[in-house]
């Protein structure tokens, strides 16, 4: 009889276990499903980011063709294709990256517009190429 007693009840205690681990075993997959299902989503905002990124990355060159510095980088920079990226355009100065085709930034060009002075800097080390004062035509 006691045998029986102390069998159901290791047997009773068995399938407590077994129910209170799969429970817990739900939940850790519940957790791990909203962290992928996040990962998920951060990855899906950083792909909008990138492809905002490149929308700034511009390889058709009529936009840039307008600026008066336009002609001096396509005179100074080797005969490649560039894409001309924007970092910064407000009243006192413009600085433009170029950028090839691998995605590597190869130029840095600062248009001082009160002054009209053009700086090109090659990024690879070689440093600044060109340090002119650009005549109004």
């Amino acid at each position: 009889m006691y045998k029986t007693v102390i069998t159901l009840i290791a047997v009773a205690t068995m399938l407590t276990a077994t129910a209170c681990n799969s429970s817990g075993a739900d939940k850790n997959h519940d957790e791990v499903t909203e962290k992928n299902e996040q990962s998920a989503q951060t990855e899906g905002r950083q792909e909008v980011l990138q492809e905002n990124e490149q929308s700034k990355e511009n390889t058709n060159h009529e936009e840039w063709t307008s600026l008066p510095e336009y002609n001096y980088i396509i005179e100074q920079i080797d005969n490649k294709e560039y894409n001309f990226q924007t970092v910064t355009d407000n009243e006192g100065k413009r600085v433009l990256l170029l950028i090839d085709k691998n995605g590597v930034e190869q130029y840095k060009t600062i248009f001082i517009k009160n002054t009209s002075r053009l700086k090109i800097i090659k990024l690879d080390g070689e440093g600044q190429i060109f340090n002119e004062i650009l005549d109004k035509k």
